[in-house]
């Protein structure tokens, strides 16, 4: 499929326009398709540069958020529709931003995982359910650009062109194979998350943060970390096309004295400015004059059990029931052919078998598994499985 059944659909910029859109979409009927497009690795945050919907009795629609900040009354015109999402968690928080918050959601990719496809991209899943397709080729380009080419919109439309046909296709495989409640409890879970927390101390994710071991190099990063986090908030750029996470990193570790030592290293060379590696020296020397109180603590205060390669040391009996569990957790999934994390998160079972609840029986293992948010259908399928391994693995002398 080169092009979209209706043609491209101009790109709605202002606010007559939008309340058109807003009203025909009211008036269509059934589920939406809705896509939004981003400017990841080219502009900072993840906030959406282009919305693409499509309803039967509405036909398709392009919006720019840009334009159009505010798509509230939008996401009021669809309450209590089904939304139809590929890959829901992406979008749904650049989707909120703007106002627009699902009350009931259908997230193809999930589907496909959970019906047991290999390749859950969007292209693949029309072509192997719907035969379809899909012109592909413009998902990693930089949204932001205004006016968006004609090939790029071609593309958004057509990636709402056969949402809903994939959903309505999906949820009769699923139905076939008995787990169209298991899907819905998913997308039920999905629809009803609250916003994610901000995360702690993000400057530790910096690639390559293995090697920094000293916690005054560890200071470095975070204040070369922090000060590429407000440049590229204030330009507007991905913090990666400011300063890379490997010269934080290659600073961090050679701890250089002055200007021109840092421009010897890699990451900082001839393209960059005079003024910029006053900055950045100025990053290495706030850290350089921390006192040892204000140094960063090696490592986050961990919540939950130790890293599992760590098992064996520190507890062989643990170790003995992660095994267990694990066997147990990916030969069930092989026979439900989906994907093991998909069955029961890891960490729930990494959870499970650190601390297993005493006694270790159906009914404690269910309780524990509900208190750690598996749904209603993991928690029936999976708490034989684990029972099974905690006794195995206590059978066993451990």
């Amino acid at each position: 499929m080169l092009e979209p059944r209706e043609g491209i659909p101009p790109v709605i910029a202002d606010e007559a326009a939008l309340a058109e859109v807003v009203a025909a979409f009211a008036a269509g009927t059934g589920p939406v398709a809705v896509d939004a497009e981003r400017a990841s690795g080219y502009r900072y945050g993840q906030r959406a540069y282009l919305v693409q919907l499509r309803r039967e009795g509405a036909g398709t629609a392009l919006i720019d958020p840009v334009a159009c900040p505010d798509l509230s009354g939008l996401g009021e015109a669809l309450s209590g529709v089904e939304w139809v999402l590929h890959a829901a968690t992406q979008d749904l928080p650049c989707l909120r931003e703007i106002g627009m918050v699902p009350t009931e959601i259908f997230d193809t990719e999930l589907a496909g995982r959970l019906a047991g496809f290999p390749r859950v991209g969007l292209g693949a899943m029309v072509e192997n359910v719907l035969g379809y397709v899909l012109e592909k080729g413009h998902s990693a380009v930089d949204w932001s650009t205004r006016p968006l080419p004609e090939p790029w919109l071609r593309y958004a439309a057509l990636d709402v062109e056969l949402l809903v046909d994939l959903r309505d296709a999906l949820e009769k495989e699923l139905d076939r194979q008995g787990k169209l409640e298991w899907a819905r409890q998913e997308f039920d879970a999905i629809a009803s998350a609250p916003p994610p927390e901000p995360r702690k101390d993000p400057w530790r994710r910096t690639s390559g943060m293995h090697k920094v071991r000293r916690r005054r190099q560890m200071a470095v990063v975070r204040e070369l970390w922090q000060a590429r986090d407000r440049i590229a908030r204030r330009r507007d750029v991905s913090p990666g096309k400011v300063l890379s996470d490997a010269a934080i990193v290659e600073a961090a570790l050679a701890l250089p004295a002055n200007v021109h030592a840092l421009a010897a290293l890699n990451g900082f060379g001839q393209r960059t400015g005079r003024r910029q590696l006053e900055q950045w020296q100025a990053a290495v020397d706030r850290a350089k004059a921390l006192s040892e109180s204000q140094l960063p603590q090696p490592g986050q205060p961990v919540t939950g059990p130790p890293p599992p390669r760590a098992w064996a040391d520190k507890d062989p009996a643990a170790a003995a029931r992660l095994s267990a569990a694990r066997t147990g957790v990916n030969a069930l999934a092989e026979q439900l052919n989906m994907p093991p994390e998909n069955l029961i998160t890891p960490d729930t079972v990494r959870r499970v078998c650190w601390e297993p609840p005493r006694p270790a029986d159906a009914q404690s293992v269910a309780a524990v598994l509900t208190g750690y948010g598996a749904r209603a259908w993991q928690v029936e399928q999976v708490t034989p499985v684990l029972v099974a391994a905690l006794a195995s693995a206590a059978g066993q002398g451990a």
